[in-house]
């Protein structure tokens, strides 16, 4: 399975953003998936995921929002009033079980995109 991120870039504290991650390979279009992001020097942190239910990290609720469309194999992150602090290299995951927080969950990762959001 692969996972191509994408739809990253520079934008203004406010502005919005749609990531995408596109699965090929041996896939299914009903994996669970997950986004998460990672600023240098911290650890990967959980942002989204979805499975029959959707998952936020508090701080991004009710700004981000996670859905798929399996036809295409394709999840997406739709980033709303975007600030400094959601700057990072953000990548989706396939979530293989357990909690949906944690990097041990998820056992295929994409390559990747950059979000830079200046204030």
């Amino acid at each position: 399975v692969q996972l191509q991120a994408y739809g990253g870039g520079l934008v203004q504290a406010g502005d919005s953003l749609r990531l995408s991650c596109e699965a090929s390979g041996r896939t299914s279009s009903n994996y669970p998936m997950g986004w998460f992001r990672q600023t240098p020097g911290s650890e990967r942190e959980f942002v989204a995921a979805i499975s029959w239910n959707t998952y936020y990290a508090d701080s991004v609720k009710g700004r981000f929002t996670v859905s798929r469309d399996n036809a295409k194999n394709t999840v997406y992150l739709q980033m709303n009033s975007l600030k400094p602090e959601d700057t990072g290299v953000y990548y989706c995951a396939i979530w293989a079980g357990g909690s949906h927080a944690s990097t041990t969950s998820y056992n295929y990762w994409g390559q990747g995109t950059l979000v830079t959001v200046s204030s």
